[in-house]
């Protein structure tokens, strides 16, 4: 593969997102607007208030992957034994919808929001002024 030829990343815009869910707000959502840009979506962190029930939470997310995605677990809190979760790596194809499965809460997620802004490298050709040296 020739590297040269491939788009190179121009601007990267890095934006801090959450929310809170809780007994009346079980679902927050995050979308981003359609436009020719590729997005980024990383989970960071969930954690329990410190006014949250002593139940477990269970936080479901869904994504934007496949046409029938259905929501999926992926953390499990109690105020006793786990009251929070950092993830790494947590790649989201948003938009992306946050759903607390069980528990009241107040349970809080953060998250990062990328945007990169590629840059089509022209195609240069650097001409030579001075001639071939002679080898011989």
């Amino acid at each position: 593969m020739d590297l040269s030829l491939s788009p190179s990343v121009s601007d990267t815009v890095c934006v801090l997102w959450g929310c809170e869910l809780n007994d009346t707000q079980r679902k927050a959502v995050f979308e981003i607007a359609e436009d020719l840009l590729e997005h980024q979506f990383f989970i960071r962190t969930m954690c329990l208030s410190a006014g949250a029930s002593k139940e477990m939470h269970v936080v479901e997310v869904q994504d934007r992957v496949g046409e029938y995605c259905k929501p999926v677990p992926i953390a499990t809190l109690h105020p006793m034994c786990q009251p929070m979760v950092s993830f790494s790596g947590f790649e989201l194809m948003p938009p992306v919808i946050f759903n607390l499965r069980s528990g009241q809460g107040p349970l809080f997620i953060s998250g990062q929001h990328l945007t990169l802004v590629y840059e089509e490298e022209e195609e240069k050709e650097v001409f030579s002024s001075t001639p071939p040296l002679d080898t011989q």
